[in-house]
């Protein structure tokens, strides 16, 4: 792979991007199907959510150890076992006859999939030159970035035309089309380690990943709906992971031959970068969730609605993707990382300032201007973060890269989902403190909503206390909404923030 022809390494590109590409799309696409298969199979609202879990967890357990697995099975045996693998699970899926069965098929699936973003990042960086590497990472990013916001699009597309099953049953033919297109042409590198006869298994950094990991994740999907720290499940899975994960460091620093080489985090290009990007991914996935909650939930949108709002951000942030990877060449990517921090700033600094009152258009905008910072950031970010790696390296370092930024993901949809539950209980209590009966411009507004229900209804009774229910209805969506305006700006903030860490990474060299 030291010396691929400008055709091979796009035929390379293409085999595996399509395999990442699925696995990116399953994080999110079954999301808006899950009341589809709650009736389907006859499973109970919070039983069905699991059908989501089951598979990030698995994801985020194998993410970590695929660099490992790669120098245990031969990197390109292990990326056709993990397709393999997730193809056939897909359809096993599919086939599901109870909740159960899913679940478990889920986990899976997941198992296979958690290998292909790291393992994939890895081959690309290795199979172009250094100062085409951030053109790679933009075909990556369309991968990665563009994924998670198509994904619900086009599960509700495919669930509400077809069946749930088929957001599953699609992965078929693309896994098969992938496994051809990877036999042909995609090898090992000879520079390549492998796993020698009689070479010490890491047993123990191992299980404190796996359990470590596996616990995290949990907490950090299921915390908000058991309140956190008031339930003794998410009580017990923190103290696990957090001793696990402290063990796991001490651990791996100490093994000669370990699971996850953390001694890479030596390089402060790579460390820093590496923050940068969890925390950027913290705040873009929290405002992908956000902003379809907000347009659904409080402006009334439906699935189509909200998907005409996301839909051109992402069209924006393909077409950028490969300028970036270009000006790479050219251009220092620190300033251009800086300015993707900057706008992905103001686009949520943007939809800070939303109301109950904007309409589409407004909308629609602060997508387009994050669909333009996004490129900056995450081609920009993964550019610099792997400049000074050798090519040896990559298998380890793409693994943890890619863990944290998943872990940022994570860690971000629970930190908005918390703060937009707790900042509406407080702008209630603060909105209620202004409700008062005895108000003049209270007691008036409250005549002309029961004078209006009366004309309405064409009824002469008492309409007191249906006109209080609709006037606390509006209070509590203007609790929420202000709620997802506290929310956006504390993104906003973290984007802006990470301006101020750049000057840590190294001037990446132009190869």
């Amino acid at each position: 792979m030291n010396d691929v022809s400008p055709a091979n390494k796009w035929l390379v590109t293409a085999s595996v991007m399509i395999p990442t590409m699925i696995e990116v799309l399953d994080t999110s696409v079954a999301n808006v199907s899950l009341t589809h298969i709650q009736g389907s199979l006859s499973a109970g609202q919070e039983e069905v959510t699991w059908v989501l879990t089951s598979y990030l967890v698995a994801n985020a357990v194998v993410i970590p150890m695929s660099g490992w697995l790669a120098r245990v099975f031969g990197r390109k045996r292990y990326l056709l076992g993990s397709l393999i693998l997730f193809t056939l699970s897909s359809l096993l899926c599919g086939t599901a006859t109870s909740l159960n069965q899913l679940i478990f098929f889920r986990v899976v699936q997941g198992l296979g999939g958690g290998g292909l973003q790291p393992i994939s990042q890895a081959i690309l960086l290795e199979t172009f030159p250094p100062r085409e590497r951030g053109l790679a990472l933009a075909v990556f990013g369309m991968g990665v970035v563009v994924g998670p916001i198509i994904g619900p699009l086009l599960g509700g597309y495919v669930t509400d035309n077809l069946s749930w099953r088929w957001i599953f049953y699609i992965n078929i033919p693309i896994g098969i089309i992938a496994f051809a297109m990877i036999v042909s042409f995609v090898f090992d590198p000879v520079y390549q380690t492998r796993r020698v006869r009689g070479e010490t298994v890491d047993y123990m950094g191992l299980a404190f990943l796996a359990v470590g990991i596996g616990c995290l994740q949990l907490v950090l999907d299921r915390g908000q709906q058991e309140d956190w720290f008031s339930s003794t499940s998410i009580v017990m899975l923190s103290i696990i992971a957090a001793v696990c994960l402290i063990a796991l460091v001490f651990w791996e620093l100490r093994h000669k031959h370990p699971i996850l080489d953390l001694r890479i985090l030596k390089d402060r290009s790579f460390a820093t970068g590496s923050t940068v990007m969890f925390l950027g991914f913290f705040a873009f996935f929290g405002s992908i969730v956000l902003l379809p909650l907000f347009l659904q939930r409080l402006m009334g949108y439906n699935a189509y609605l909200a998907g005409l709002v996301l839909g051109p951000g992402g069209a924006v942030t393909l077409l950028v993707l490969p300028i970036i990877g270009k000006m790479t060449q050219r251009v220092d990517a620190r300033f251009l990382l800086g300015t993707g921090l900057l706008i992905n700033a103001y686009s949520l600094w943007y939809m800070a300032g939303f109301n109950l009152h904007i309409d589409l258009g407004t909308a629609v905008i602060g997508r387009v201007i994050q669909g333009v910072g996004m490129p900056f950031f995450f081609v920009s970010s993964s550019y610099v973060t792997m400049a000074y790696l050798r090519k040896e390296q990559m298998n380890n370092a793409s693994a943890i890269f890619n863990l944290l930024r998943n872990l940022g993901g994570s860690f971000g949809v629970a930190f908005v989902s918390t703060l937009v539950a707790r900042r509406s209980q407080f702008h209630q209590n603060r909105l209620v403190e202004h409700i008062n009966p005895y108000d003049p411009g209270v007691g008036i507004y409250l005549e002309h909503m029961k004078a209006g229900l009366a004309e309405k209804l064409g009824e002469f009774g008492d309409h007191t206390h249906t006109a209080l229910n609709i006037i606390y209805g509006k209070l509590q969506r203007e609790a929420s909404a202000m709620a997802f305006n506290d929310a956006f700006f504390a993104q906003a903030m973290i984007f802006a923030g990470l301006v101020g860490i750049l000057w840590i990474i190294r001037k990446p060299g132009k190869g």
